[in-house]
């Protein structure tokens, strides 16, 4: 279920997402959308993408501004960042949503696959940030969300070039945080547990699998999409403007 508080700081504001077109980052995009931001989102996914514009422009009545680009690709990330600060007003609040958790085991890893995996997980969110703090600055502040995991936390040992992507974006976090601070820029992270979406559902859940996680949760339910929206609307908003550096664990209570 989507949140029904309003954030009124958040109305109108210009809201840049990487990954929004599927999965927790859809659940984003129609969070924020919800709250009357203009919405743009970085997907590299075209066909569910523009599913997802159509399926909010009749349910929400507003569509999101879709920009395709493989974010591996740092000058194409570069170029929908100006995109979306063109079509909706400086960008105060960039949330980097995308990721890849694909399983690998340690003897299959490649230095290729290494590479690819970080230039998935990890660099994407340094230069998106990057792109977005000139504008920041010329606001006087702004809010960046980076979504890490608890993965690399519980000592998930399925991913390992997942997990130190994961555990770096909590450095890359602080880093920022640190060095942005005085210009009113706060940096944070989400945490989220085992988050049943689509993909996790067809790739990866088990009901024995499934049970036994949900064991570890101090709350006995399944952990959904929506349920990471109203941290990430929290940390977006001027509720949370004291709080910075932080990691925000949204996990149903297994940490």
């Amino acid at each position: 279920m989507m949140p029904t508080q309003r954030f009124p700081d958040l109305e109108n504001a210009s809201v840049l997402i990487t990954g929004g077109g599927s999965g927790i980052g859809a659940a984003l995009t129609e969070g924020f959308l919800r709250q009357g931001a203009r919405v743009a989102f970085i997907d590299i996914a075209e066909e569910e993408s523009r599913q997802l514009c159509e399926s909010l422009r009749e349910s929400v009545h507003r569509a999101p501004l879709f920009l395709h680009a493989d974010l591996r690709d740092i000058s194409a990330l570069r170029k929908a960042v100006a995109e979306a600060a063109e079509a909706h007003g400086t960008i105060s609040v960039l949330v980097n949503n995308a990721a890849r958790d694909d399983r690998h085991a340690i003897e299959d890893v490649t230095p290729e696959y290494w590479d690819n995996n970080q230039a998935i997980n990890l660099r994407p969110l340094f230069f998106a940030a990057q792109a977005v703090i000139p504008g920041m600055k010329s606001l006087g502040g702004g809010s960046i969300i980076n979504f890490t995991s608890i993965s690399y936390m519980i000592n998930e040992g399925g991913m390992p070039s997942y997990t130190t992507a994961k555990g770096g974006v909590v450095g890359l976090t602080k880093g920022l945080a640190g060095a942005l601070g005085p210009y009113g820029i706060r940096v944070n992270a989400i945490a989220p547990g085992w988050v049943l979406t689509e993909r996790q559902r067809k790739l990866w859940v088990t009901k024995e699998g499934l049970e036994a996680f949900i064991a570890r949760q101090c709350l006995k339910r399944e952990l959904e999409p929506a349920d990471m929206v109203g941290p990430c609307l929290f940390l977006a908003s001027n509720l949370s403007r004291a709080i910075t550096a932080q990691v925000l664990i949204a996990d149903g209570g297994v940490l």
